[in-house]
């Protein structure tokens, strides 16, 4: 049985470097900086034999209306009340402060389990912040170090005794006689539907649909990237606001859309790279790239007041050439000057996004929640034709066809280059070799028209396509 784990405590006291170390790799964003980390995130966690669901907070108490710093409190506070125990850490090294005493009393007045520690203890010298610490309520202090992984065991036996007692509890409520009258609900799934009604789908080809889709949300600061996943999620789930650049971390969300496992993830807002000065930017910078890159599905927000932009073409050039789908998504569409966003958009995709012609293109309003489903049948199909894999004989047929419409141009030696056939080495994204007794010979533009025939001629608009040139074996040469 999963224990969900909510780690509180104040800004800079080791909180996102405990989550790393709980989770098992660099996950989220640790700086020196305090108040790094804004927004909730989730992951799994296993810490011997104990499956956890842990969830790193901000380190922000309750501010004035309407600023960031209560926005991101209000996340602490979900966080806290989804959680089935609460880690506190506080800087043993700094003493308790003021902060550490009032999250104490919020947690004490939540009623959820808490466990207390004192983080930062590599030495002897903090033993008396942690003897100070039992006047906090919570309990007996354990000496802890997020950062070298010292109290671990402890920490394990305190959260095996948390574990134990929540199963307890499930066990009782199931065998429970208010219970005993009632049966539980079946819910099949589409597999299983399927199945029971006779229908005939080949597991073969269906097998990508059954695994989660990474889809990630990227664009410039400020376009409406967390306002469009908050709308998707149906949940206030990502700090948004006036300000530019709130998000920091790439946040993913799971989530199911109409039978389909999406793994939705949150960005940072890209800059150019010029404009970026301080380290902890160029870490958001660096977490959001690796999200984007890590994808299947990448959907580039723009704002469509400045739609397509140089910095905006910087990213869809670098999401498709590291082989990405790409869906563009054009926000803030019940604001705009619609006649000269489309003009400019169009204009845009036609002289400098040519290498994966046919992406698709949703106009939305995510703080209005409109086109939000197009939008979704736009990433799900464009998600199909990345995973695509066009049968030999129609390639082949295809190829002959082209060949014959259009013939290789003369090689070197003044004959005709000839091209045997073609093949799909692989799928995510579609991958071609043709063979060829000259493949040095064969110049770049004939690829460009047999990558734009193949486009348009099998319905692979919106993703990139590879298309190598190799050499047949001569069966003669031995």
């Amino acid at each position: 049985m999963e224990l969900k784990v909510a780690i509180i405590g104040r800004p800079n006291v080791g909180k996102s470097t405990l989550f790393n170390r709980l989770v098992g790799r660099k996950v989220a964003i640790v700086h020196d900086q305090p108040g790094v980390t804004r927004d909730r995130r989730e992951a799994p966690a296993k810490l011997q034999d104990l499956k956890l669901r842990v969830i790193d907070t901000a380190g922000y108490e309750y501010s004035k209306e309407d600023s960031l710093e209560k926005r991101m409190w209000e996340q602490t506070q979900r966080a806290i009340a989804e959680a089935d125990a609460c880690l506190f850490l506080f800087d043993a090294r700094d003493g308790l402060q003021p902060y550490d005493e009032h999250f104490a009393s919020l947690l004490r007045q939540s009623g959820k389990p808490v466990i207390l520690l004192a983080n930062k203890c590599e030495g002897k010298l903090q033993e008396d912040s942690i003897h100070e610490a039992y006047k906090l309520g919570l309990g007996e202090p354990i000496p802890f170090s997020a950062e070298h992984g010292l109290g671990l065991l402890d920490l394990y036996d305190a959260l095996k005794e948390l574990a134990n007692l929540k199963a307890e509890k499930a066990s009782q409520s199931k065998t429970s006689p208010a219970n005993s009258g009632q049966t539980d609900e079946i819910t099949l799934s589409e597999e299983d539907a399927a199945e029971i009604a006779g229908e005939d789908n080949s597991a073969e080809d269906e097998a990508y649909k059954k695994r989660p889709i990474q889809l990630a949300i990227v664009g410039r600061p400020n376009v409406g990237k967390s306002t469009l996943v908050n709308a998707l999620l149906k949940d206030e789930r990502m700090l948004t606001g006036p300000e530019a650049g709130v998000t920091r971390d790439a946040i993913t969300s799971e989530w199911t859309y109409q039978g389909r496992q999406i793994n939705l993830v949150d960005t940072a807002g890209l800059r150019r790279q010029a404009k970026i000065e301080n380290s902890l930017e160029k870490m958001a910078a660096a977490s959001t790239k690796h999200a984007a890159f890590m994808a299947q599905v990448v959907v580039l927000v723009l704002d469509a007041d400045a739609v397509l932009d140089k910095q905006d073409l910087t990213i869809a050039r670098q999401v498709l050439d590291e082989g990405r789908a790409l869906v563009i998504a054009v926000n803030k569409w019940d604001i705009a000057n619609r006649k000269e966003a489309i003009q400019r958009l169009n204009d845009k995709l036609q002289t400098s996004l040519t290498q994966a012609e046919g992406v698709p293109t949703v106009t939305i309003s995510a703080l209005k929640g409109e086109n939000l489903d197009k939008l979704m049948r736009a990433v799900l199909k464009v998600y199909d034709r990345w995973n695509k894999r066009i049968p030999t004989a129609p390639l082949n047929q295809w190829f002959a066809d082209m060949i014959d419409k259009y013939p290789p141009p003369l090689g070197k030696n003044k004959r005709r280059i000839k091209l045997r056939y073609i093949t799909q080495a692989k799928t995510r994204p579609p991958a071609f070799y043709i063979f060829s007794s000259n493949p040095e010979g064969l110049p770049d533009a004939y690829l460009r028209y047999l990558t734009n025939q193949l486009r348009d001629c099998f319905d692979l608009g919106g993703i990139p396509i590879r298309m190598t040139v190799r050499k047949t074996k001569n069966p003669y040469a031995d």
